[in-house]
């Protein structure tokens, strides 16, 4: 059973904190800026495991709603750097792994990082609204895990999901609820605001295009049945520096980076990044560390 970090400080705070409107980004800049290499995703997945509190990793949660039993053939949009399928691999061992992605570096990435493995896997670049390269009913699982929010045409996606999908099959999209990670919006929202900085900047996560608070009634436009299987973490940090790299370099300071903009300049970056490590130094001075509370889940689409 998944732990449960919520408290009612914490939805008090959400309510009081996160923004209703959030970042917008193309598919261009993630596959240009984001993920041209694979530092962004390779700070994430190693902060997320190695500060998790969760017994059950993210990637346990996603391999149990998948119900694998070995030889399914599986379709990863925006598999990235393969970190994930590396761990799933082993849950098909007679089946088939296909992978696509926008990005050509951390496509890269996965074909070496499974490169010699016996699970036959295919590499395609390209977007995943545009499927046009796969035949009707080829895959028992599709997955799309934390990268929805990228793709340009929603409708086009899960329209082709639904076709290359074989009956019975499962679609499986992973992403976060508009809250998710809330310590760390707040105490970049409170250094912003000591520095007056511009509005447009208090923004939630661009996941909020389709979040588990909404996802439910998008994809019920495409799919008989639509479930969702929460799931939530801690990260805690007894070090400033870890957390800060990961709020540097794995989330862009909250996306106030991801995009040059001629108002912040490099100073900028560097006081508000000494005021976000103050207010983190101070937490873990009173209560020991400094917490970073995820609300994630999947929706399984049949």
């Amino acid at each position: 059973m998944t732990t449960d970090f919520r408290t009612p400080e914490l939805d008090a705070l959400a309510k009081a904190i996160i923004p209703a409107e959030h970042f917008k980004f193309s598919a261009e800049t993630a596959r240009d800026r984001f993920f041209n290499d694979t530092r962004m995703l390779d700070v994430k997945q190693r902060v997320h495991n190695h500060y998790r509190t969760n017994p059950q990793s993210m990637i346990d949660h996603m391999i149990a709603n998948l119900g694998l039993t070995g030889s399914e053939d599986l379709l990863d949009l925006g598999c990235g750097n393969g970190f994930i399928l590396e761990h799933l691999r082993p849950h098909l061992a007679d089946g088939s792994i296909t992978g696509l992605d926008i990005a050509p570096a951390v496509l890269e990435a996965a074909r070496e990082r499974m490169h010699g493995t016996a699970t036959p896997c295919t590499w395609i670049e390209g977007s995943a609204d545009d499927l046009s390269m796969l035949g009707d009913d080829t895959f028992d699982r599709v997955m799309a895990n934390y990268m929805i929010h990228y793709v340009p045409d929603l409708d086009r996606c899960f329209t082709e999901v639904r076709r290359v999908m074989r009956p019975g099959g499962v679609f499986q999209l992973t992403t976060d609820r508009p809250d998710s990670m809330l310590e760390m919006y707040q105490v970049h929202f409170a250094a912003l605001t000591a520095m007056g900085a511009p509005e447009d900047l208090f923004k939630a996560t661009p996941k909020g295009r389709l979040s588990l608070d909404n996802g439910t009634d998008v994809l019920g436009k495409y799919f008989e049945e639509v479930g969702k299987v929460a799931w939530q973490d801690q990260l805690r940090f007894t070090d400033p520096e870890p957390f800060m790299h990961f709020y540097q370099v794995g989330h862009n300071h909250c996306c106030a980076s991801s995009t040059p903009d001629d108002r912040l300049d490099a100073d900028f970056f560097t006081e508000l990044r000494n005021r976000v490590r103050a207010q983190v130094v101070a937490v873990i001075e009173k209560n020991g560390y400094f917490a970073v509370t995820k609300y994630t889940g999947s929706f399984l689409c049949q």
